[in-house]
């Protein structure tokens, strides 16, 4: 599953709870929000004024982190 600004919130947090990291850093209180699984990034966005390309960004490089740490072991 690729991130994008139709990919529900929910969802991404459970496939990379990496990316917890960015939704607290744009100030969004997404986790543990109970309409987190309905949200998309887009409908989170929106809600708290955040620039959804650089959030993006943010979310797809967390994502990323993991498994680049895992690579290098």
């Amino acid at each position: 599953m690729d991130i994008e600004r139709t990919t529900l919130v929910d969802d991404i947090m459970r496939e990379w709870p990496a990316t917890i990291r960015a939704f607290l850093d744009h100030r969004m209180n997404c986790p543990g929000c109970p309409i987190a699984c309905f949200h998309t990034v887009e409908d989170a966005c929106r809600e708290h004024h955040a620039d959804m390309e650089r959030f993006l960004t943010d979310l797809r490089r967390f994502a990323a982190a993991p498994a680049e740490a895992g690579n290098a072991a």
